[in-house]
């Protein structure tokens, strides 16, 4: 859980403003608000979601500079006890809502702080987050790159070795990569991974329009992209119950739970919030994943009624050559019927869990972190 978390951390003194008082909209000024969300989205060509803390109260994860939040708790002199772990936390309304709004075109990249891991266990496209601290379920090869999503935190933090190696082999008849497997979550003033700033940068410098949920946007450099949008002529919305930074730079400032706010967009955008059906892993949105194509039937002979019948061996070299096709195509487990990744109409199948309980991902490797953007603060 986020106690565990922040526990975790180096000694920090500065963790920003902690316990600021939360503000309300009234119940027809939030709706006419949400309205008004409601047609920046329509109007959208290209919106971009900047998530936060906020997001997963409701999924029993605490925040951490909320009235009731880890730090600020801390400054009390208090000890926060929460009795759920990341691992039981369900996705929230926000998170579901979120992968409603991809799956229906509105919403085009997805930048997050949290490192609690719901959204990519939501089934949001990998392709299309940015977790920009980290998730706590994901540990990444330090040789090749290559990302393995776990069903069980990982247990280290500060992008240290996790006592676990690669285990991809690129091709037939070579070893495996074997090289150390790190931790993903950074610590105070650890480098932002490049991969993911950079995507969050691009999409920023993209979008027509911003909507900020459930963070005081008091994270450098996380902060400061809603105004990247800005500086290019786009629109900004922050939905928080307390205040931030950049309320001043806000087209539309709500004050109102994110669940609420969500609930009520997705009414009037008339869409469905996705129903969790258990953690889902989504690799990719694009439409043009498909499956490799059947292998052809060898061809066979007529019997007397001139229909062709296969003998017991060529149907057990048909078996043997589809083993061998899709041992050859992909170094990814099988595809279930249950764990599909939609994208508007298409469906992009879900890679399984091997036995060990992981998820091999990413196949990129990722360039060296960043040694100029630091996090100050971690965390919203």
């Amino acid at each position: 859980m986020s106690v565990n978390y922040a526990a975790g951390l180096s000694p920090y003194a500065n963790k920003g403003v902690c316990g600021l008082p939360e503000e309300f909209d009234a119940k027809d000024e939030l709706q006419k608000k949400v309205d008004m969300l409601a047609q920046l989205v329509r109007e959208s060509q290209y919106m971009v979601v900047h998530t936060g803390a906020g997001i997963s109260t409701s999924a029993g994860i605490p925040d951490f500079r909320g009235p009731n939040g880890v730090w600020t708790m801390e400054e009390r002199g208090e000890t926060p006890h929460f009795d759920t772990t990341f691992e039981e936390a369900r996705p929230s309304l926000t998170h579901m809502a979120l992968l409603g709004l991809q799956r229906a075109g509105h919403l085009k990249y997805l930048i997050s702080q949290n490192v609690d891991g719901l959204h990519v266990r939501s089934g949001y496209p990998r392709d299309q987050l940015s977790e920009l601290h980290g998730n706590m379920f994901v540990e990444e090869c330090g040789k090749c790159g290559k990302q393995y999503v776990r069903d069980t935190v990982i247990g280290v933090m500060g992008l240290k070795p996790t006592g676990r190696r690669c285990d991809v082999i690129r091709s037939r008849g070579l070893r495996a990569c074997r090289g150390k497997l790190i931790s993903t979550i950074l610590d105070w003033e650890d480098a932002l991974p490049d991969k993911d700033l950079n995507r969050a940068d691009e999409a920023s410098r993209r979008a027509d329009l911003v909507v900020t949920l459930g963070t005081s946007l008091q994270i450098k450099p996380s902060a400061n992209l809603p105004l990247v949008t800005k500086r290019k002529g786009g629109k900004l919305v922050i939905v928080n119950l307390q205040p931030t930074k950049h309320d001043k730079h806000a087209d539309l400032r709500i004050s109102g739970y994110v669940d609420e706010v969500m609930g009520l967009l997705m009414k009037m955008l008339g869409l469905e919030v996705p129903q969790w059906e258990g953690p889902t892993v989504c690799e990719t949105a694009s439409p043009d994943v498909k499956p490799p194509l059947p292998l052809p039937l060898p061809a066979v002979k007529a019997n007397e009624n001139g229909l062709g019948v296969a003998t017991e061996q060529e149907l057990a070299a048909v078996k043997a050559a589809i083993k061998r096709e899709a041992a050859s195509t992909t170094d990814m487990p099988s595809f279930p019927e249950n764990a599909r990744c939609p994208s508007g109409s298409e469906n992009v199948g879900d890679p399984t869990p091997p036995e060990n309980g992981t998820i091999p991902t990413e196949d990129v490797a990722s360039p060296p972190a960043s040694k100029k953007l630091k996090t100050q603060p971690l965390l919203s």
